[in-house]
């Protein structure tokens, strides 16, 4: 150990680290908007990088806002005094898909709605799968509030898409189109069917599955008073107590993210279960009797 230790962090090397950490704290004291934007922005593909992220702008009550059509870039930025999610961090959803579609923004103006959207879409830098990621993410909250009808109306909005697409290489115009209000292709936008929005509960499900982590809202968010009165703690007060208490018994409520079974040398089974609350996301461990006693509430998005 002595002898690798010699070479293994020699000072050279430690005068580097010491450095870049210098540096990266100067910054996040000094700029820590623009910091947590590049650092995100490094971290683009991991999920649970960027969750992480998130748990340490809401201890340091940092605005991440919600991706918007209209003000994300593919990347994150910094907006005001907040960072703007990007839209190349959707799960799904892919780079230059929505470069294509934020360059469009900044060369021809803001999308005025879905029909402006839909109008000036290149129907090659998006499939269904990536459109309604998007809608679940709340991409197009400004332009429609009602995810569940854009997402139920996703195939007939990209079909419409390519027909303006196609009409476009042609040359032609629509037999009944030709309006100057009717869009860029001369085709409005057809009746979307009337489908009543998601519940809270089902709009941040599916929101979690697009972005990876609880973004514009926790399900648990309402229910914070009345774990406060039953001696509930969020995961955030738990580990400030954990600073003065040798050793404390307590009660955790969280979503369910993910569950993992294992078996252990004397053959029973036992489970570690990552779990959100709206302070953050944790882990904890359940042994064979508990496991079996609850494996059907064990359901990811249940609330336990």
């Amino acid at each position: 150990i002595a002898k690798f230790a010699g070479y293994g962090f020699n000072k050279s090397h430690a005068a580097a680290y010491a450095l870049i950490a210098y540096w990266t704290a100067w910054l996040k004291a000094n700029y820590p908007i623009q910091f947590m934007a590049a650092s995100m922005t490094l971290d683009l593909g991991n999920t649970d990088k960027l969750a992480i992220f998130k748990q340490d702008m809401d201890k340091n009550s940092w605005d991440l806002r919600t991706p918007d059509i209209n003000k994300s870039y593919a990347e994150f930025a910094v907006e005001e005094k907040s960072v703007r999610y990007a839209l190349a961090a959707l799960k799904g959803v892919g780079e230059q898909a929505v470069r294509n579609i934020v360059q469009e923004r900044l060369s021809n103006g803001t999308y005025k709605n879905m029909e402006d959207f839909i109008a000036r879409l290149d129907p090659k830098n998006m499939n269904r799968r990536q459109f309604e990621q998007m809608v679940c993410a709340g991409v197009f909250d400004s332009l429609n509030e009602n995810r569940a009808q854009l997402s139920g109306s996703s195939e007939l909005l990209l079909r419409h898409a390519q027909s303006l697409e196609e009409e476009r290489q042609s040359g032609q115009v629509s037999l009944f189109g030709g309006g100057d209000d009717e869009g860029a292709g001369g085709l409005g936008l057809p009746d979307l069917p009337a489908i009543k929005p998601w519940d809270q509960l089902e709009r941040l499900a599916k929101e979690f599955s697009a972005v990876g982590f609880y973004l514009s809202a926790h399900p648990l968010d309402g229910k914070l008073e009345q774990f406060e009165k039953l001696g509930v703690l969020t995961i955030v007060e738990l580990e400030e107590r954990m600073q003065n208490e040798a050793a404390i018994r307590t009660q955790l409520a969280g979503v369910l993210l993910k569950k993992q079974e294992k078996v252990s040398q004397k053959g029973s089974k036992y489970a570690f279960l990552q779990l959100s609350d709206p302070s953050g996301v944790y882990e904890v461990m359940i042994f064979s009797e508990t496991l079996a006693a609850s494996r059907d509430l064990l359901i990811p998005g249940e609330m336990l």
